[in-house]
């Protein structure tokens, strides 16, 4: 049976759903204002996170959903159109958001909350005529072009929508990219910051709503057995691994100008190494969490242009599958020196990991899917099985598994079965599947939560952003002057020669990818 999205007042209401349990935090009654309500981000993943949210009865009865966009369009079109996309979802084993079915009372519940808004984002007018209808907290989600982050807001602070008065919030959510570079992620800070509080602006990667990166933090600082191991006594090196077997395939346009260290570094695998390197936080409220991050990345020293390898792939094959070289797909330069891989070395100054490399890299078109952090620890000493079967130990590691396997393996050595002392690598492992009941999630529904309690330890600051940017600025400005472009590499393999040159002049080698 079809899901209908018919709201209309002449109908029958929706009944309410169950109160939340007890226990759990409801989160405020609120007006969440959307705009570029008719964009993939709406209706592939923002939708889907509220439709899970009010199945979780984490949302007030009084909350609502005004969706804002130039699109010629009805409220009942716009309900209708988000519902069709809900009900594909289930048919779809590609889409992020793949339930078995759609439940039509909780779709209902938030469907008849929804609203449709046809105006022009930087219209003063318009935006101050929306603003009449937002009697208390509201949050204004920029789920639009990067072009629009400074403008909308500014706009929204000459309409005076954002001015948080009798005892109301007002939110503003903006969506990565946050600047190209440090420049333009400075003037983007200053132009934001003129208009809002800090404490006003949540800065959202969905990657932190993935709950394998929050089990990092949980991982670490929950476990006492890590904690002592955790630092340059023990660890030789860090590997950071985004690897996707994807190309750029329609998204060439918004790709060429971006490429893989601006898409991935400085948000995706920097909150990765965030969450694996920073020191413990005095207390997991917003301030302390987001300050021992600050302190993470001051010690980053700014990467060395000759610690950086960049690769675009070529055509080949992956998982039997032939695919175009990155040069022949749409909207994409033939002579194009766009990076869709990228290799860096990391180098802190503290005490905790001074002497300890973090090697990061991300590509696409490549042999294996895989993110996932690799903390490989120094050899033990041979003494004791110099006499042995065994020639050599191999390294412990703990390797962290975001996706698509989700949980931790610990591979160690271990005595073969037999009269001789001969050791070999096993591993143990933990799944979520194995412990926890799965539902289809999209990895936005905590930091939506998060957003609606006020609670911002998941978003990043400004400051946080800057320094992310500050680090990896040396490498956009050397690539900026090389006429040389990136190194060529076949689908379907693991990257260009360069990347496992960085680390083989170290003596080491990059953790295998799945597939490759």
């Amino acid at each position: 049976m079809p899901l209908s999205a018919d709201t209309s007042t002449t109908s029958a209401p929706v009944a309410p759903l169950p109160v939340t349990p007890a226990g759990v935090r409801p989160a405020p009654a609120c007006t969440l204002v959307i705009f570029g309500a008719h964009g993939d981000l709406t209706k592939r993943l923002l939708m889907p996170a509220l439709y899970n949210l009010a199945g979780n009865r984490l949302l007030d009865g009084n909350f609502r959903i005004i969706g804002v966009d130039r699109v010629d369009s009805t409220t009942g079109q716009w309900r209708d159109g988000l519902a069709a996309m809900m009900q594909s979802f289930t048919t779809d084993p590609n889409a992020e958001f793949h339930p078995a079915h759609i439940d039509a009372a909780q779709w209902g519940w938030l469907a008849e909350r929804l609203e449709y808004v046809q105006a022009d984002f930087t219209d003063v007018d318009a935006i101050r005529a929306l603003g009449e209808k937002l009697p208390g907290n509201a949050i204004f989600y920029l789920a639009i072009p990067s072009r629009f982050f400074a403008p909308v807001v500014e706009t929204l602070g000459r309409a005076g929508v954002v001015a948080q008065k009798d005892g109301a919030f007002r939110r503003v959510v903006i969506e990565k990219p946050f600047g190209s570079d440090l420049a333009s992620a400075q003037e983007l800070n200053r132009r934001v910051l003129a208009v809002l509080d800090e404490s006003q602006v949540f800065r959202i990667d969905h990657f932190l709503g993935k709950e394998t990166v929050q089990n990092i933090l949980a991982m670490r600082f929950g476990n006492l057995i890590f904690e002592p191991l955790w630092r340059n006594e023990y660890v030789d090196h860090i590997e950071i691994t985004a690897a996707e077997t994807i190309g750029v395939e329609q998204r060439g346009a918004f790709y060429e100008p971006t490429g893989a260290l601006r898409d991935m570094v400085p948000n995706h695998l920097f909150q990765l190494f965030a969450m694996v390197a920073m020191e413990p936080p005095n207390t997991f409220d917003a301030e302390s969490v987001r300050n021992a991050k600050e302190q993470l990345f001051e010690a980053v020293t700014p990467i060395d242009p000759r610690d950086a390898v960049r690769g675009q792939y070529a055509a080949g094959t992956v998982e039997g599958r032939p695919m175009v070289g990155y040069r022949e797909s749409p909207g994409v330069s033939p002579h194009s020196n766009t990076e869709t891989y990228v290799a860096l070395k990391l180098h802190v100054e503290n005490w905790r990991w001074a002497g300890v490399p973090f090697y990061l890299r991300t590509g696409k078109g490549l042999g294996g899917r895989r993110t996932e952090v690799v903390v490989q620890f120094r050899k033990p000493p041979m003494l004791m099985f110099r006499n042995t079967e065994t020639a050599d130990l191999p390294p412990n590691r703990i390797i962290l598994n975001i996706q698509p396997a989700q949980g931790l393996t610990v591979e160690l050595g271990a005595k073969k079965p037999g009269p001789e002392m001969d050791l070999t690598d096993v591993q143990a492992r933990f799944r979520y599947e194995d412990v926890f009941a799965a539902s289809p999630n999209v990895g936005y529904e905590t930091l939506l939560y998060d957003c609606l309690i006020g609670d911002e330890t998941l978003f990043q600051r400004a400051d946080n952003i800057e320094a992310a940017w500050k680090a990896v600025d040396p490498v956009l400005q050397a690539w900026a002057q090389d006429r040389a472009g990136p190194e060529p590499y076949a689908a379907g393999t693991t990257g260009p020669k360069g990347a496992d040159d960085l680390l083989q002049r170290d003596g080491r080698a990059w953790y295998p990818l799945d597939g490759a």
